[in-house]
């Protein structure tokens, strides 16, 4: 297993407590020199606001972790392909390094924009798909029964 298969088991316990709160189940983590700074689940339900989503409580557990606005030194680790609007709040963090499970055809950033990003954030993409597919898959064929 390499490190960034580590983390995302991580960010996969945050998307299963997500989808244990009836929440669509992502989940993310941010590890910085070895060590998880930040991390959250989807809360848009539970918190009623669309904002709510993994990254950004990641990103606002990390910055208060780090006392800072930066993420550059970094690794952002989430479960499904960051939507737009947490693209570019991961870009103003300027956030060194992205990993995400499973592409979101639908509504990733990359379809819309893969600009959105900081140009120096590295991304790596495909870590664990089929655990993080899986998990988004049972939850909607939940819904759907």
């Amino acid at each position: 297993m390499d490190i960034d298969e580590k983390y995302m088991l991580e960010a996969l316990k945050e998307a299963r407590a997500a989808f244990n709160e009836d929440e669509i189940p992502v989940g993310a983590v941010v590890v910085c020199k070895g060590r998880i700074i930040g991390k959250g689940h989807n809360m848009t339900e539970t918190l009623h606001d669309p904002t709510a989503h993994a990254e950004m409580i990641a990103i606002t557990a990390a910055t208060e972790a780090l006392g800072g606005k930066y993420l550059t030194d970094c690794t952002l680790y989430v479960t499904v392909e960051p939507c737009p609007m947490c693209a570019a709040a991961l870009s103003w963090a300027q956030t060194g390094r992205i990993v995400f499970g499973s592409a979101d055809p639908k509504r990733g950033y990359s379809l819309f924009s893969p600009s959105l990003l900081h140009p120096r954030t590295e991304v790596r993409s495909g870590v664990l798909t089929e655990e993080c597919s899986a998990l988004m898959k049972d939850f909607f064929a939940g819904k759907r029964n």
